[in-house]
């Protein structure tokens, strides 16, 4: 034994290569990785590569390189002696925002293969992140088929949150390296609390992924995965500047240390705006985005324990405050401060047995905290405060095992503790979870592939679930495959849904959760501040609020024509059961309204989207995709077909003053959904300048943004907000062999802006420079 580790830490060979397509051309700019150590490197101006000093033992080269088929091959490097690999990449046709090979970019602390999950998966890669010159997260999606981003922004509380084929953000998990981020506003994870400055890559899976991550998946997951490998030390400086005093300042450095065996990243980000106004007619002084500074610091250290064994550490810290003025005209001024501040920390240990089997040990912390108020400017009166902070704690074992090349298995179990504590929260308790899985992956022939999953969840208030899925992939003619996935989901109700009793002065309402209900209006009762208490609401909802499931189905087909040519059409289905909506069930002293929670008994997202993709020369790609969704509540055309209050009101029509009875096909659907959306975008790379260039357009139809009638239901003759389209563009040129980049982005750039939409800003142009320090 003592010979193995002193010949695992004394041996070191190399390897160098070359990548060239099928016709022999050299291709500079393809990415090279070597595991399972991570390190990356990219191949020179002649597609030549080479990693030195490398430890001894049998590794995997992964290749990658947009507009080519991933390639993959095993080695197995010696002591002082050099490898040397000749590979050629098979050209193909794939968008940007797309990875081909199935596992081929297994992240370094998580075995879960997404790109073989049943539901649909969208792989968003470091290279279009950064040809779009985005800078926060959710302007990277916001621009992606099917994703919707929507604002909350109100007592004191405002996020940027994300809607996918229907699903509103609480539905939607967000993860960091395969571990869920935690702190919403009222549902929503704010996005824009991410900086993309050190985002490896995005997995996107649409639909119900609880058979992967478990509660809160309920409508699919978000995955970014953050930079990992160092091959030599580097770093690099990039300042962005320009409209609405933006200013983007990151600072990365990442190296290899012990020879190779350890890679240490590490990367800092400042992030500042003074806000932004789309109602000047209403608020003359103040905006309706708040200003913010953000400060966000992540790392991670991977080391190589022993030939088999990895450790690795990783940590992010974030941090923004804001504060913001609104004067009404009215001689009111309120003054609108948040802070908020999330800490996440995370070890895993990585161990490959023999005959197949690896195993992945992982531990994750995480602690968010918000601090926010509204006070009256002139008496400097509170009019709300909230302190809030949640603490989670989770613990997770996964193996994988391959059979063979075409059977393949992921198991998991583990469990969390999470805490909150709030001001406004009464005795919200503990939830405990616990939780496993299993999914295989059996490529039948190579016509057929089948992935088959099941996850059992329990928590401690609203027991236990077991949520299949199932995916089928059949190969019909060579240009054609046909994907099938269906698929469970499962979400017990929050702290606030249960426990939360909150009140905003502006618009006069209470809201109680579920938990307290009848403990609450007692007090008020007595207090003499109830006038009326819908008792049959009360004895059907106090203490009776149900977990929510959904069953998705997603059935799509790929059709290759040609080469350079991809087309993807699907259908989607997701119905939503025991959804959880707010209803009033009191009223107060003063016409005060009293909410709390509702289970309705089905809703349904379905629609269809089609994706496009065309080379029509190398550096040129145009893709397109194009989503009709359908959103409704159920339970109201149940309501309106049987004359059941309070859905039986009568419509108005506000232009003619006319009024008639609701028929089913009155009802338009959700709030805040669109039937239309479509998105535009093509990449252009002129090599002999090594420039960039990219043009995107993005176009929301319109959508319901309140019931203007009165009749509880969305028709229209309600408040909507016009369909509207958004034109961005970026380019980007690089200098001094590649060291220096500038950059100019123009987001928006005809400026158009909704006072109904108080988060998105008008015209953005923005100028940025990166520095690059490596050696050639």
């Amino acid at each position: 034994m003592m010979l193995n580790t002193f010949s695992f830490a004394q041996d070191r060979g190399s390897v160098t290569g070359e990548i060239k397509d099928i016709n022999g051309k050299a291709l500079p700019g393809a990415t090279v990785r070597l595991e399972p150590d991570g390190h990356t490197t990219e191949t020179d101006g002649k597609g030549k590569f080479n990693y030195h000093q490398i430890y001894a033992g049998e590794y995997q080269i992964v290749v990658t390189m947009i507009g080519y088929v991933n390639y993959t091959q095993t080695i197995e490097i010696k002591n002082k002696e050099t490898t040397n690999l000749q590979v050629k990449l098979t050209a193909k046709t794939e968008n940007l925002s797309e990875v081909a090979v199935m596992g081929s970019n297994l992240p370094p602390d998580n075995l879960l293969q997404v790109e073989r999950s049943a539901m649909p998966v969208t792989v968003i890669t470091r290279k279009t992140i950064e040809l779009m010159g985005s800078r926060r997260l959710d302007e990277v999606l916001k621009e992606q088929t099917g994703i919707a981003i929507v604002n909350n922004i109100g007592g004191g509380a405002r996020s940027v949150g994300v809607q996918m084929q229907g699903f509103s953000s609480e539905y939607i998990m967000i993860l960091i390296d395969g571990q869920p981020m935690v702190g919403r506003n009222s549902g929503n994870f704010d996005l824009s609390r991410i900086s993309v400055s050190n985002i490896e890559r995005i997995e996107i899976i649409k639909g119900a992924s609880s058979c992967l991550y478990g509660s809160e998946a309920l409508g699919g997951a978000i995955n970014i995965i953050t930079r990992y490998g160092a091959l030599q030390p580097q770093a690099s400086a990039s300042l962005q500047y320009g409209s609405l005093n933006i200013a983007d300042l990151t600072l990365e450095g990442e190296t290899p240390f012990a020879s190779q065996r350890g890679s240490a990243n590490i990367s800092a980000n400042y992030y500042r705006t003074d806000g932004f106004n789309t109602n000047p007619k209403y608020i003359q002084l103040g905006t309706t985005a708040p200003p913010y500074d953000n400060y966000a610091l992540q790392g991670r250290v991977r080391y190589r324990l022993t030939p088999k064994g990895t450790i690795g550490i990783s940590g992010r810290y974030g941090l923004r405050k804001s504060f913001m003025s609104k004067d009404f005209g009215l001689g009111i001024v309120s003054g609108d401060s948040q802070d908020e501040q999330d800490l996440n920390l995370a070890s895993t240990f990585d161990y490959r047995f023999n005959l197949g089997l690896r195993s992945m040990s992982r531990y994750y912390f995480t602690n968010f905290r918000s601090d926010q108020s509204v006070n009256w400017q002139q008496s400097n009166a509170t009019v709300t405060e909230d302190i809030f902070m949640q603490n989670l704690h989770r613990f997770e074992q996964q193996f994988a095992y391959s059979l063979n090349d075409d059977l393949k298995f992921t198991s998991g179990l583990g469990g969390s503790l999470e805490r909150m504590h709030d001001a406004a929260l009464t005795n919200p308790g503990t939830v405990y979870t616990a939780f496993a899985f299993l999914q295989g992956d059996w490529q039948i022939n190579p016509k057929i592939g089948l992935v088959g999953g099941l996850r059992y969840d329990y928590t401690n208030a609203y027991g236990n679930k077991i949520n299949p899925s199932l995916g089928l992939q059949y190969r019909v003619i060579p240009t054609l495959t046909f994907k099938a996935g269906a698929g469970t989901g499962f979400k017990a109700p929050d702290f606030k849904s249960r426990y939360l009793v909150f009140y905003n002065p502006a618009a006069n309402y209470l809201v109680i959760g579920n938990e307290v209900l009848r403990q609450t209006l007692n007090q008020l009762q007595q207090a003499g501040e109830i006038s009326e208490i819908r008792q049959y609401l009360l004895n059907q909802l106090d203490r009776n609020l149900q977990a929510e499931r959904s069953t998705s189905v997603n059935l799509s087909l790929e059709w290759k024509p040609k080469p350079n040519i991809k087309v993807e059409a699907g259908v989607f289905h997701h119905q939503l059961r025991n959804q959880i909506n707010s209803i009033q069930v009191a009223t107060g002293s003063g016409n005060r309204n009293i909410f709390t929670y509702q289970n309705l008994p089905k809703a349904v997202n379905k629609g269809v989207d089609v994706s496009l993709s065309i080379n029509l020369f190398k550096d040129l790609e145009i893709g397109a995709g194009y989503q009709y969704l359908i959103a409704k509540d159920l339970s109201v055309i149940d309501s309106i077909r049987n004359g059941k209050w309070p859905y039986n009101q009568n419509i108005h029509d506000p232009a003619t003053g006319q009024s008639f009875l609701p028929g089913t096909a009155d009802y338009w659907g959700i709030e805040n959904r669109s039937r239309h959306m479509l998105n535009i975008k093509a990449f252009y790379n002129y090599r002999p300048w090594d420039a960039s260039i990219n043009f995107r357009v993005n176009y929301r139809g319109k959508y319901p943004f309140g019931d203007r009638n009165g009749n509880q239901f969305i028709d229209r003759y309600d408040t909507f907000v016009n369909g509207f389209f958004m034109f961005n563009a970026a380019f980007e040129k690089k200098i001094l062999k590649q060291h220096l980049s500038i950059r100019f982005t123009a987001d928006n750039i005809l400026d158009y802006t909704d006072r109904l939409m108080p988060g998105q800003p008008g015209r953005v142009i923005l100028a940025g420079i990166t520095y690059r320090l490596y050696k050639d």
